[in-house]
C-alpha cells in the first residue's frame, strides 16, 4: 500500500483528519483538486467558530492549512478521478497517478446549488455570482439582490451591506431560515427583505439589468432593476466518487455514516459537509477527527484514547 489512510478533500474535515491521523502514527495523505478550503474560503466573515469572534473564511482556512502541513502531505491540484475497491484496500486514480490505500476518508464537501432559471448561465460572471467575498467589491454603491433565506444568504447580505452595497434579499417562504441574530442584524441595518417570492428570470444583454420576481402568495409578477445577483440557496454533495464504491447515500446524495463516521463499506469513512447534517465548520472538524481515529480499526493500530 502507498498509504495507510488517504483523505480526499482539503477542507476543515480533511485538514483536521490529517492532523489527528498523523499524530496517531498513521501514514496518510490528503488529495485536493484545487488549493483547499472549499466553500469556507467564500465566507466573508465567520463569527461562530470557537476561539475566533470574527475571522474571514479564507483566513481561517489558511490557518488550518498551515497547521495540517506540519503533519501531513497535502497533494494540491491533484484531483481523484476514480476510486475502486480492491482486496484489503482502495485504488485511487488521480490526475497525476495511481495509488493504493488501506483506508479511505471522503471529505469531498459540497458545491453551490443553482437556481436553474433563464439568464443564470448567460450572465454568470457578468453581474451574477455565487460568492459575495469574491465579487462583492465590484458592486460597491450599487443595488444587489441576495437569493436565499438560510445562514449563508443572511451572512452574504450583511457583508454586502457592510462594503457599501444597497442590498435586498429574496426568499421563497414567509419566514427566513437563518439564525435569529443574523435576521435581527439585517433588519437593524435596513436591508430589504422580500418574502414569499422567487426569481423566475435574470435579465440583461451584456450584464445583469433586472430580475423577474414571482410572488407565490399573490401570484403577481414584477420586475426589479438590479446591478448584481448573489445566489445562496444551498449546496449539492460531492459524492460521485462514493457512488463508484457503492457507498450508501441518502435521498439527497449525502453519504450515510454512523456515529464513528463509518460508511457501509469496511475501511471507508466520510466526514464534513458531504455527510449532510448541520454542515458547520466546527462539526466538520470534529467528524474529521473521529473518522481519522476510527480508521485505526482496519490499520492494525490502536489509538490509546479512542
Amino acid at each position: 500500500m502507498d498509504y495507510e489512510l488517504a483523505i480526499i478533500g482539503a477542507g476543515p474535515a480533511g485538514y483536521t483528519a490529517g492532523i489527528y491521523a498523523s499524530r496517531a502514527g498513521i501514514q496518510c495523505v490528503i488529495f485536493e483538486k484545487n488549493q483547499g478550503g472549499g466553500l469556507v474560503n467564500e465566507a466573508p466573515v465567520i463569527e461562530n467558530y470557537t476561539g475566533f469572534s470574527s475571522i474571514p473564511g479564507i483566513e481561517l482556512m489558511e490557518k488550518m492549512k498551515q497547521h495540517a502541513q506540519q503533519w501531513v502531505k497535502i497533494r494540491e491540484n491533484e484531483e481523484v478521478l476514480k476510486s475502486e475497491k480492491i482486496t484489503d484496500g482502495v485504488r485511487l486514480t488521480t490526475s497525476q497517478g495511481v495509488y493504493t490505500t488501506k483506508a479511505l476518508l471522503m471529505c469531498t464537501g459540497t458545491e453551490h446549488r443553482q437556481l436553474k432559471v433563464p439568464g443564470e448561465q448567460d450572465l454568470r460572471g457578468r453581474g451574477l455570482s455565487y460568492c459575495a467575498t469574491c465579487d462583492g467589491f465590484f458592486f460597491k454603491n450599487k443595488k444587489v439582490l441576495v437569493v436565499g433565506g438560510g445562514n449563508s444568504a443572511l451572512i452574504e447580505a450583511l457583508y454586502l451591506h457592510q462594503i457599501g452595497c444597497q442590498v435586498s434579499l429574496i426568499h421563497r417562504r414567509d419566514v427566513l431560515r437563518g439564525e435569529a441574530a443574523l435576521e435581527k442584524d439585517m433588519r437593524t441595518k435596513g436591508i430589504t427583505i422580500i418574502i414569499n417570492s422567487v426569481v423566475e428570470q435574470i435579465i440583461g444583454d451584456t450584464k445583469v439589468e433586472k430580475v423577474q420576481i414571482h410572488n407565490v402568495a399573490t401570484n403577481k409578477k414584477t420586475y426589479l432593476p438590479i446591478d448584481g445577483v448573489f445566489i445562496s440557496i444551498g449546496d449539492i454533495p460531492q459524492s460521485s466518487l462514493a457512488r463508484l464504491l457503492d457507498i450508501e447515500l441518502d435521498d439527497k446524495g449525502y453519504i450515510k455514516v454512523d456515529h464513528s463516521q463509518r460508511t457501509n463499506i469496511k475501511g471507508i469513512y466520510a466526514a464534513g459537509d458531504v455527510t449532510g447534517g448541520v454542515k458547520q465548520i466546527i462539526t466538520a472538524c470534529a467528524q474529521g477527527a473521529v473518522a481519522a481515529l476510527t480508521s485505526t480499526e482496519v490499520l492494525g493500530k490502536q489509538y490509546p484514547y479512542y
